[in-house]
């Protein structure tokens, strides 16, 4: 699909800004259920009677589940992008629905998956939809926009689950979700104009992808991904255990601190919406990347200290939030003839960082040598310094 300007008819401006609000609703659903794992992992573990290390299993096997995108997501390249977003969603509540009727840890590993797997196809079907409809040079303000739904699931989304667990109990959240997902089915079937009909002589599936793992700067650009997703996830995995132990925190106090975070992911969001179109992306990108390493250094030297453990933390996912959205607008640009592919590609690796570091994390958490998470912040910075060396390798093709 081909590259459409802002349209200059009032109208047709207000349509596409309304999409864009309906596609934070439809996103909060999916990123909502995605996060809570993480700030309430020992509750979930204690509701279903598994530990930490079995959790976390679920936990990688969702992240690898990323690895498939490519292969689920081209149907936006292959089918139309509506098409791709409703496929999502239908897969997404589904799973949901799952765990609701069957309230077992197999149900809760498999929705889990199967709840990302939803998440893989409708997030590069919409990014492709609007990159498709936004120049690049505006491009980043857009998509942006649209990731205010993951700092929002933090601090709405994940303070609710909070309380809806404390007074009901680990499973609560789930019925909500599903809720969630049908009216985001309802809402995008309305909204979305049909999908173009395919036609004869388009890229395939195999075409797209050996575009995609054929080209050095999609390559460079999505192992770059991969490596500083990996950098935040030998954090993220363990934060919440990490200070309900070191600090004795309670639910009512790790909620808070979601919140909080949610807030300054929000922040780094608004700095992407704000700056990353000016500044340039790849130049937002380094910035991005050298602040995350600064941070998780601050959690190395000052992490003892609950003070020092909350600004570390917030630095850390400030950095990392500006990070990884001022790069969505340089992926859709990068190879815009498979547009969705890439898009999906670069989710898949991302999902591959996500479970190196969910692989990673509790063994560098329960280790002796280094107290508390200084030794996942040492990972942190080793995979940040490797991530800009990648970043050094992409290109954007010539107009």
């Amino acid at each position: 699909m081909s590259n459409i300007a802002l349209p200059d008819k009032p109208e047709l401006k207000r349509t596409l800004n309304f999409q864009i609000s309906a596609f934070v609703f439809v996103r909060l659903a999916y990123n909502t259920m995605y996060r809570m794992i993480y700030p309430f992992l020992s509750y979930f573990a204690k509701g279903m009677g598994v530990d930490l290390r079995t959790i976390s299993y679920a936990i990688t096997v969702r992240s690898l589940m990323g690895l498939i995108s490519p292969f689920l997501a081209s149907v936006a390249d292959s089918r139309g992008r509506k098409t791709g977003m409703l496929i999502g969603t239908i897969i997404y509540t589904g799973a949901m629905c799952l765990i609701v009727l069957w309230p077992t840890f197999t149900a809760f590993f498999i929705a889990l998956s199967l709840s990302f797997i939803g998440y893989l196809i409708f997030v590069p079907s919409l990014q492709a939809y609007l990159g498709d409809q936004v120049p690049y040079e505006k491009r980043g303000r857009v998509l942006g926009i649209t990731e205010f739904a993951w700092s929002i699931s933090a601090i709405v989304g994940l303070p609710l689950v909070g309380l809806i667990i404390a007074r009901h109990g680990w499973l609560a959240p789930f019925p909500l979700l599903a809720l969630l997902g049908a009216m985001a089915f309802i809402i995008l079937a309305w909204m979305l104009p049909k999908d173009p009909t395919p036609q004869e002589g388009n890229s395939g599936f195999w075409v797209n992808l050996r575009k995609v793992f054929s080209y050095p700067p999609a390559i460079a650009a999505l192992v770059m991904a991969a490596l500083y997703t990996a950098a935040n996830e030998t954090i993220t995995l363990v934060y919440g255990v990490w200070v309900e132990q070191a600090f004795a925190l309670s639910i009512a106090s790790l909620w808070a601190t979601a919140l909080a975070i949610g807030v300054v992911e929000f922040g780094g969001e608004v700095l992407v919406t704000t700056f990353t179109d000016k500044i340039g992306k790849r130049r937002a990108l380094a910035l991005g990347i050298i602040g995350n390493c600064l941070a998780a250094l601050e959690l190395l030297f000052f992490g003892r200290w609950l003070v020092g453990a909350m600004v570390g933390l917030f630095l850390f996912y400030l950095t990392f939030e500006f990070t990884m959205v001022s790069g969505i607008p340089l992926m859709t640009e990068i190879l815009p003839s498979a547009r969705a592919t890439m898009m999906a590609a670069h989710l898949a690796l991302i999902a591959l960082g996500r479970s190196i570091g969910d692989l990673l994390a509790p063994s560098l958490f329960t280790q002796s040598v280094i107290p508390g998470i200084g030794a996942n912040a040492l990972a942190a910075i080793g995979f940040n310094l490797l991530a800009l060396l990648f970043l050094t390798r992409v290109k954007l093709p010539r107009p």
